[in-house]
Parts: structure tokens; C-alpha cells; sequence
């Protein structure tokens, strides 16, 4: 028997309550369990403390001029606006996201160390397009080779750190990068080199690379600061960061700026302000100084429109599930972390909750089991949503406890569950 969804409604002060609720709360026996700071608000107007600060900006996106464009508040891990994102493109140095979070791994893994002194072998010596200009004489470390291709997108630090984690082999390295798009399901995603540079069939999309910076980001936060590093001396040379931003925004701190001639100007940006990290995506804008404006007025946008308020902790119940042939009759259901939400600041009025969850659950259940979703809907529309799952394992019950419950569910199958 497939399970299928039950919808429950929730009260919107409920939910913006929950961000200012200090005390957990208890499972409930009842299907939906708010905080208890909820109790005092209006059912059908929140109080006006609740509501988020700012002004009421329209939450339609802004025109952007590029090929296409994708942005996301990593705090909610909601994506707010987008465009082609699933088209495909040519990534350019922006595949140098790619190359850096093998390199970081391979950091982590402690296969490289940052002060290793590094040869420099002829491919990168003799690399087209971008380049700290490496030296074949004269080895150089890990951390400045980073700092190169992060800073500078060169070309020949990238290929000098590729060979280094593939072991003498730039194809080798290749190979973990495809194998970690497709661990991180960048499914339209394939890697032919680890710079960027043309080849016939080096292809992503915007939203692949968002999956990839966001990964990047939270999984080597130490790692992470070179990306706002303005600029980089190596060899009596210094160089500028292309991004524009970093100049211009105190906010911005990465990522990575691309360029090829069939693509455009691509510049994968992030903004940390007010506790929150938007990223955005732009590819194929018609120049460097374009790429900066349009990336620039998708992040204003999404922290001027928008807020990402916490509507419950990491365990708190939020309701609970039947389980049918379990140990327990029930499960609660609710958030393993804290449960974030990017709503639009000027319709919190017009937002209706509405959790749904599936009907019947089977043991075993456990930790983590996606069991719902809690939709934000307005006007008839879902505007937010986010996945709801078990709190805890249930375990299977008996051989009475499973067959009662198994002529239970033939019952059920048959008449109907009686629920609405």
C-alpha cells in the first residue's frame, strides 16, 4: 500500500512564533504541536513584533541580463529565483570551484599539506589563459598555489594541484571530479580538465554549479576564506580577484569569476549580512563590469525582499505520524536541524501553513525517514516548503502486533480511513 499525504493546517503566528520561542517543546498528542510562544498571538494576525523587519519590497525577480542565472539562501537551502538554470553551459574557471573542493578534500584526507613545496610540471608551465607565472625552477607551496588559482583563476597553479592529488596524472584527477559531481548530483555535469579551458563536451549548468558552491562552502568552512582575498603577489606579481563585488560589497566574500568567448562572463557570488549567506549564479553576461551588476542586484534583491526567520529547533516535535506494525504506535516528526524558512517580508499576512503527511507509515522507521512536508502556501500557491522527517527509530512490533495491525490496514484499505 503506497502511502498518501493527510494535510493538516497550521496557524501562521504559530510559525513565526517558533522563531522566537527560547524553550523547546513536548511532543503533543494532538497532529500539530506549535510552540507554546504561539499561544498568546492571533490565529489569523500575527503579532506586529513577529513580523520580519524591513521594508516591503516586491518579490518578483529583477530582470537579469544573462544567459542564465540561478540564486539561493543556503541558510533555508531554498533557491528564491532562477532562470535556464538546468540549461547547459560552459562552465569556464568556474570549474575551478570543482578543482578546489578536490584539492580541499584531499587537505582534509591529509594526502597534501599546505606548506608542501610543490614541482611544477610542463603542462602547467606552458598553460594557455590566466597564470600566476609558475617557474618550472622553482617548486612552490600548496597554499600559494591555492591562493593563485582562487585569486588569480591561474590557470597553471590549477594544473600544477591537479597533478599533485592525481598523483602525477591530470587525468586521474579528472576522475575524482566527475566522481564528486555525481556524488553531489551534479547530474548534467561533466569535467574534461581541471581549469575550465575549452573542450568539446566540458559542460555544466547553473544549478549544478550551485550545488557545488554550496557544498564547497559548507564543507570546508576553514578553507574558505581565500575566496575574499582581493588580491595575490606571487613571483614579484600581483594580481587583482576578478570579482568585482568583493570591491564594492563588504558583504561579498567569493567565489569565482569564469570567462570563455562561446559562454560569456559567468561570477558565482556569495553574500554573508543579518546572519544569512545568499549565492548566486550568473552565467553569460556580456562583460566583467555586467556580471558584477546583475550578480549584485539578485543578492540585494533576495535580502531586501526576503527574511529567513527560524521556525523551529533541531528536535523539536512539530506533530506526530501513526506507525502501523511498530514497537510504537507513533512517530514524531519535525526537523533533525534548525528548521529555516525564506519567506517574503511583505505577504507574511497572506501565508497559510499547510503540513502534509503520509499515510500509513510501516515500521521500521528510522531517524531522518522523510514522513511530510511543511508547505507555505498564498493564494493558493506554494511559495516555501520544507521536508519534515522522523525524530526518532521505531522499530517493528511483534509477530501479533504486525499481523493485528496488517488486518488492520486491509480494514482501512477497504472502507477508508475515515480521515479528511
Amino acid at each position: 500500500m503506497s502511502p498518501t499525504p493527510r494535510i493538516l493546517s497550521l496557524t501562521l503566528a504559530a510559525l513565526l512564533a517558533a522563531q522566537v520561542s527560547a524553550a523547546p517543546q513536548q511532543a503533543a498528542s494532538a497532529p500539530v504541536s506549535p510552540p507554546a510562544a504561539a499561544a498568546s498571538a492571533p490565529a489569523e494576525s500575527p503579532a506586529a513584533d513577529m513580523l520580519p523587519p524591513g521594508i516591503n519590497s516586491p518579490t518578483t525577480p529583477p530582470e537579469i541580463a544573462a544567459t542564465s542565472y540561478i540564486l539561493r539562501d543556503l541558510h533555508s537551502s531554498q533557491t528564491l529565483a532562477s532562470q535556464n538554470a538546468d540549461a547547459p553551459i560552459e562552465p569556464a574557471a568556474l570549474t575551478k570551484l570543482m578543482t578546489a573542493y578536490v584539492v580541499f578534500k584531499a587537505l582534509d584526507a591529509g594526502t597534501l599539506k599546505a606548506d608542501q613545496m610543490l614541482n611544477v610540471p610542463q603542462s602547467a608551465w606552458h598553460a594557455a589563459g590566466s597564470r600566476m607565472f609558475l617557474n618550472p625552477q622553482t617548486p612552490v607551496s600548496v597554499d600559494n598555489l591555492i591562493k593563485g588559482m582562487v585569486v588569480q583563476s591561474a590557470n597553471d597553479a590549477a594544473l600544477t594541484l591537479a597533478e599533485a592529488v592525481g598523483q602525477g596524472s591530470s587525468a586521474e584527477f579528472v576522475k575524482q571530479m566527475n566522481a564528486e559531481a555525481q556524488r553531489l548530483g551534479m547530474s548534467k555535469t561533466r569535467f574534461l580538465n581541471p581549469t575550465g579551458l575549452h573542450e568539446d563536451g566540458h559542460v555544466s549548468t547553473a544549478a549544478d554549479l550551485m550545488k557545488l558552491a554550496e557544498a564547497l562552502i559548507r564543507d570546508f568552512p576553514q578553507y574558505y576564506p581565500v575566496y575574499a582575498l582581493k588580491s595575490f603577489q606571487y613571483n614579484g606579481i600581483e594580481q587583482p580577484n576578478r570579482n568585482l563585488l568583493l570591491f564594492r560589497d563588504s558583504s561579498v566574500d567569493g567565489l569565482q569569476t569564469g570567462f570563455s568567448e562561446a559562454a560569456g562572463y559567468h561570477l558565482a557570488a556569495s553574500s554573508q549580512r543579518n546572519g544569512r549567506r545568499i549565492v548566486s549564479i550568473v552565467i553569460g553576461a556580456d562583460t566583467t563590469e555586467a556580471r558584477a551588476a546583475q550578480s549584485s542586484k539578485l543578492l540585494n534583491w533576495a535580502l531586501q525582499a526576503f527574511d529567513t526567520p527560524k521556525l523551529y529547533p533541531a528536535g523539536e516535535a512539530v506533530s506526530q505520524v501513526k506507525v502501523y506494525k511498530g514497537s510504537s504506535k507513533a512517530v514524531d516528526i519535525g526537523f533533525l536541524s534548525d528548521a529555516y524558512m525564506t519567506l517574503p517580508r511583505d505577504a507574511a499576512e497572506g501565508l497559510k501553513p499547510i503540513l502534509e503527511t503520509l499515510q500509513p507509515v510501516l515500521a521500521p522507521v528510522k531517524k531522518g525517514q522523510p514522513l511530510g512536508v511543511l508547505k507555505m502556501m498564498q493564494n493558493g500557491k506554494v511559495i516555501a516548503e520544507k521536508e519534515v522527517v522522523a525524530l526518532h527509530d521505531v522499530a517493528e512490533a511483534n509477530w501479533f502486533g504486525r499481523t493485528w495491525d496488517s488486518i488492520v490496514l486491509w480494514f482501512r484499505n477497504l472502507f477508508g480511513s475515515g480521515e479528511k
